[in-house]
């Protein structure tokens, strides 16, 4: 190994010494992945890569978690570099090579505007299972293209998603090294330390937090049976778009996050989710543009409440620019998250989705999810605001109207019949 402030593990020698341009690794709590991940990291700007000014870059599900799990162990491994430059604003090293000068840099995965327009040599995603898949496919890989840069996708399982899917394929692709850890055999924690583990945590906590089961349920998922019901009923499957039917969008409109916006069709007995569209740094008008073209009969937009506040430059509410544009919406009503919440469990029995066209959506209704407070050892009352938070809102918006609509419909049949 390279003389850096770093001495790997046993079981970490075949990753580092690996030959595949690829990596995916499935590993349990406390395997040290993240510090031999880091490591590797260094060690390819250092001495693998021969462009010229080496970039590097480690990135995490949000931004401080970036922060409170790499930037420790970067800054401490290349201390011992002469001429390093370390720059806490920004977590980024910058440090003199061969062929020039280079840098490595630590972002969120929550702002993947910060990553475009760049070019990588190396990259981490760390917590894979957290992260929207896009973030690969569509920022992250684009990015390694012309450099031929490397990559290594980490983290331990949440369910099938898109981790899942990703390290499925890299079993079966020559250009990907993979490696699974689970504690019963990595040895990296003594078998008293395990039991004791055992005894302490619920079954499927322990199953995926220590033996990599991709099965066990997600610790305080809000919709996760309701999403298992639907699996498993056939509700998640081919629903194309019935031109006898009017069609609602519901919208989550985001500023610094994505805009996605959900195309329903309902029926008396069920509703079906066609569609589901995220945009990132895209302008209302532009969105309003592409949704237009879609070849569906639209007889209902469906917007928070924040809609109707007025942007500071223009003095106009979206609402007032999407009326401009022949997009009429309606505000949902503002009810509580909690409220909301359940109003999406009331309707998500009835809910068919299409699998291909809403798969994002699903998988962020699949990991939506409360916070779990390790120190009360209770579940936080707020929901954790990542990725998933984008479309599971524009979700609620189409439950809480819905709800609202249903109410109002029962009151006049009462009225109707008391008169």
């Amino acid at each position: 190994m390279a003389e850096i402030a770093y001495a790997p593990r046993q079981v970490f020698h075949n990753f580092h010494n690996r030959s595949e341009r690829f990596a995916s690794i499935v590993a349990h709590r406390r395997a040290g992945k993240t510090v031999a991940c880091v490591a590797d990291l260094l060690l390819s700007v250092l001495f693998k890569v021969k462009h010229k000014n080496p970039r590097a870059a480690y990135i995490a599900p949000m931004y401080r978690q970036a922060k409170s799990v790499a930037w420790d162990y970067l800054k401490n491994m290349t201390r011992v570099i002469p001429g390093v430059k370390i720059n806490e604003a920004e977590l980024r090293v910058d440090f003199p090579v061969a062929n020039g000068n280079a840098r490595i840099q630590l972002f969120g995965g929550d702002n993947p505007d910060t990553l475009r327009g760049q070019y990588f040599d190396a990259v981490i995603l760390d917590e894979f299972a957290q992260m929207n898949g896009r973030l690969w496919s569509e920022v992250v890989r684009p990015a390694l293209a012309d450099r031929k840069g490397t990559a290594c996708i980490i983290g331990t399982p949440m369910g099938h998603n898109a981790f899942y899917e990703q390290y499925k394929m890299a079993v079966t692709n020559d250009e990907w090294y993979t490696m699974k850890l689970k504690a019963s055999e990595s040895s990296l924690i003594d078998a008293e330390e395990i039991e004791s583990l055992k005894k302490e945590m619920p079954t499927n906590e322990f199953e995926q937090e220590f033996e990599c089961s991709w099965q066990a349920a997600i610790r305080g998922a809000y919709y996760a049976q309701e999403m298992r019901e639907a699996e498993e009923e056939g509700r998640i499957t081919k629903v194309p778009y019935d031109p006898r039917m009017k069609v609602i969008t519901s919208w989550d409109l985001g500023i610094n996050d994505a805009t996605v916006v959900w195309f329903w069709q309902v029926s008396r007995t069920e509703i079906r989710a066609i569609n589901c569209l995220a945009f990132q740094s895209t302008g209302l008008p532009e969105i309003i543009k592409q949704i237009s073209k879609l070849p569906y009969d639209y007889i209902q937009h469906i917007a928070p409440h924040d809609v109707e506040v007025r942007e500071l430059g223009s003095g106009k509410s979206r609402r007032h620019t999407a009326r401009e544009l022949g997009v009429y919406f309606d505000v949902a009503p503002n009810q509580t998250i909690a409220d909301g919440i359940n109003a999406v469990r009331m309707i998500l029995p009835t809910v068919y989705f299409d699998e291909e066209k809403c798969k994002d959506g699903i998988e962020a209704l699949i990991q939506y999810r409360t916070e779990f407070d390790d120190k009360k050892q209770v579940f936080r009352d707020n929901p954790l605001h990542d990725w998933t938070s984008d479309y599971t809102d524009a979700v609620r918006y189409f439950a809480v109207t819905r709800h609202r609509a249903n109410q109002t419909q029962k009151v006049n049949v009462k009225r109707a019949i008391g008169n």
